[in-house]
Parts: structure tokens; sequence; C-alpha cells
């Protein structure tokens, strides 16, 4: 006989452990199952980033990015301080390096207003020196409300609460078939069988594959994009003070090679943007077939790759020329040298494409009959994830 709950999530990032921990906070009494495919939470998206709390000046506001990151931005806070789990509020500035990038550093300080974030600055060049002594820029923004954390050390205290409030939470254990039916979903693992009146599907890189498992045709599909990053040298971590972004390219949805100080201390100096050939490559040896082909034969990235592929090109180029990486990071850091890095880690961004070749710029959720999908959850999914929590907890049972 498979074991009944009223609601299982599949995946143990930081999403689904704290739409799990939603869950079984406004229903207590409910019978509530989390399962993962790795031994532990928090393995891939979650705990391959660079640790940034994002205080949401980046998203248009009203977006669910926008309303979710604020939201989630206090609510990580006040987790953190009521466990004690380390983090530092320490700002960072987002740099225009050339005259064209004034008009969108402009409109950045203009979402940042309209999503409630306070003590914005605008900074001359001479202000930008004065708090980053290294650091080139024309113009920038002084934004307060960032902040730096290790979010696998928050994964690990929410799966702690969720067990200790009876929910079970099962690792080891991968997803293959879902079976919809009028009473409930069988879920199928390669140990067991599990039944749910519900199901929530936060699997990050593979939550179109467990869409299509579930009986559905999501009209997306997850492109990997793996960023990789070098770190600075322990003698040369005085180069950078704090968070050092430059401005973001509005044509993607992501925020450009930077410097973030982490809570261990090191200086991280990155990511790029490549096409990975595996979901879970973090290498840039890494290699599946069915990855890729599941990649190349989606109409929609073959549009996106028709129109960017110079772009794309360009982020190869850096992916494995350390000359052109740097280069990158001159723009901000101009006195940077080869030698002042070493290799750093790398993570995969679960990035969603529609049919028309768009890369999906705002948290997307897809409800089909009994399983709700999170269908998108890039950056700023770890500062909101409370909140995104929340939201799905609101959509499963509404």
């Amino acid at each position: 006989m498979a074991a009944r709950y009223d609601c299982a999530v599949i995946g143990g990032g930081i999403v689904g452990l704290a739409t799990a921990r939603a869950l079984i906070q406004r229903h207590p009494a409910s019978r509530l199952l989390l399962l993962e495919k790795e031994p532990e939470a928090g393995l891939h998206q979650t705990g391959h980033n660079s640790g940034v709390i994002h205080s949401g000046i980046y998203y248009r506001p009203g977006s669910r990015k926008a309303v979710t990151c604020r939201r989630g931005y206090e609510l990580l806070l006040a987790f953190c301080r009521q466990h004690g789990l380390p983090h530092e509020i320490c700002g960072k500035i987002i740099v225009a390096t050339e005259q064209r990038e004034l008009p969108f550093l402009q409109e950045l300080y203009r979402r940042g207003g309209a999503n409630g974030l306070t003590g914005l600055r605008m900074l001359a060049a001479a202000e930008i020196r004065a708090m980053e002594p290294h650091i080139a820029g024309i113009a920038g923004i002084h934004v307060p409300q960032t902040g730096i954390i290790n979010f696998r050390v928050v994964a690990r205290e929410i799966a702690r609460q969720i067990m200790a409030r009876g929910g079970d939470i099962r690792y080891g254990e991968q997803v293959v078939d879902l079976r919809q039916g009028q009473d409930g979903v069988d879920i199928v693992t390669a140990k067991a069988t599990h039944a749910a009146a519900r199901v929530i599907n936060c699997t990050g890189l593979h939550s179109d594959r467990l869409a299509r498992l579930a009986g559905g045709r999501p009209p997306w599909r997850i492109i990997p994009f793996r960023g990789e990053y070098y770190k600075l040298r322990p003698e040369r971590r005085e180069l950078v003070r704090g968070l050092v972004y430059p401005v973001p390219d509005p044509a993607f949805p992501f925020l450009g090679v930077h410097f973030t100080r982490m809570i261990d201390g090191e200086v991280e100096a990155g990511p790029n943007a490549v096409l990975a050939w595996k979901r879970e490559g973090y290498r840039k040896t890494d290699f599946s077939a069915r990855d890729l082909m599941d990649t190349l034969g989606w109409p929609g990235f073959r549009k996106l790759a028709r129109r960017y592929w110079r772009a794309g090109w360009a982020e190869m180029e850096r992916s494995w020329s350390k000359r052109k990486f740097v280069a990158a990071l001159r723009r901000l850091l101009p006195e940077l040298q080869e030698d002042d890095l070493l290799p750093g880690g790398a993570g995969v961004r679960a990035q969603a494409c529609d049919a028309d070749g768009n890369l999906v710029d705002d948290f997307m959720f897809l409800n089909d009959r009994r399983v709700l999908h999170v269908g998108n959850a890039p950056s700023p999914a770890a500062t909101a994830a409370l909140a995104i929590g929340e939201h799905i907890c609101g959509m499963a049972f509404q």
C-alpha cells in the first residue's frame, strides 16, 4: 500500500523547503511529504549561488519577483535573527562604466524606490572611489539593503523545522513517474510509491520534465546556464571591500560579472552565463546527450540562439579564456591581473524559455489538476523563498 499524504512537495532546494514549511505552518494537522533525490537538501541552485540577499532593486514594480523579493527579504532577515543564522547587511554599489548605461542606471533607481527600498543614493565617480578605491565608474547607486548569507545553512534550518513539526522528508528518492487520478496523485520513486491529494513540483532544473511526467504539456523548457566563478587570492582581497555590480544588460535576466565579498570572507568574481551541456553540469566538460537534445530540440531555444548567438558566443569565449573573463571584470576593476584570480566554483541556473524564444523574466507557476508546477524560479528565488512558499501555499489550497 502507498503511504498517503495530504500534500507532497518534490524538490529539496530552498523553494521546495520554504513551501513545505509554509504548508505545515498553515495546516499543522496535515500529513506532509517532501521528496529530494539527493542525500541532503540544497545541493544544486541553493548551494551553488553567491549567497547574496537581494534587495529587489532590479525587478519590474508589481511583478512577482519584485513583490516576493521584498516580502521574502523581510521574512529571511527575521528568520535568521530568530535562529541565529550568520548574515550581514553590507550594502552594494551598482556601477555604470559607460554613458550608454546611465539611462538604465536611472531606471534601476526608479524601480528601487517604487519597490519600497530606502536609503538609495546616486553616486558620482568620486563617491564610488571613496567607497571602493579600486573600482572605476562614471556613476553608480549605493543600495544599502543588500546582504550576504550562506543559503545552504538556511536550507538546513528550514529542513530541521519541517521535521520538528512532523513533516516527512525523504532523501535519495528520485521521482520517476507521477500518475494523476480523481482522488490524488501516485508518486513513484526508485524506492517506493507515495500517494498525495496534492503535489507541488519544485524541482528547478527538472521542473519541465516533472510537468510532462504528470501528463502535462508545459509551455516552457528549462535551459541550463552555467555560471562560473573565480575568486580573488587572499592577499588581493583588499581590491574589493564589498559587493560591486555592473549595470545589467536589460535584454537578459542576468546581472553580469561582478564582485561579491562572501559571508566567509572570500571574494568571488563572476559569474558568466554560458549554456550548459548538462542540467547539473558544474564543470565545462560535463555532458548529457539527453539534456543537450532537450535544449536543442526546443523551438524556443532555436529562436533564442538565432537572435542572440553573438552574445552566447562571447560567453563561451569567456568561459574558456581566463584572459577574456578578466577583461570583462576590468571594466569595474582596471588594475585586476590574471594572477589575482584563482579558480572558483560554478552553479547552474534553471532558466525557463518559452516557445517564442523569450527567457521568462518572472517567477512562473502552472496549476495542472492536482499538481502545481513552479516553472521558473531563478534569482532572487533564494532571497524570496519564504515569500514564494507563502504564495504557493495559497495557490495550492485556494
